[in-house]
């Protein structure tokens, strides 16, 4: 079994090299955050393991949630526009063209 003590022994610049490693990465600010919301739950979950596994993948997906967040808010609003425009051409073109025969509306 490899033990912490066996990870110890390694030089300090390495071990250095490799906290910086996970720091630029991102991994300590992630376990840290996930650590810091089980710390702070009222009722711990029965597996720890688990919860820290499912707030691993949630934080590990946050970058691509959010520019899909700011996407999805864009096309609502370019929807929106391109809605409010079609209706006023609409109102427009039903002023210019004479209103179908068979009394049937076109949408």
């Amino acid at each position: 079994t490899i033990t912490m003590a066996h990870y110890r022994g390694g030089s300090d610049s390495k071990r250095e090299q490799f906290r910086r490693y996970l720091e630029k990465a991102g991994v300590v600010d992630s376990l840290t955050s996930v650590f810091v919301s089980l710390y702070e739950q009222q009722e711990k979950p029965t597996d720890a393991l688990e919860y820290v596994k499912q707030r691993l993948n949630a934080v590990g997906q946050n970058p691509d949630t959010d520019a899909l967040q700011q996407e999805l808010n864009e096309l609502r609003q370019e929807n929106a526009r391109l809605m409010e425009e079609n209706k006023d051409l609409r109102a427009r073109l039903k002023h210019h063209e004479p209103a179908p025969e068979d009394g049937s509306t076109t949408k």
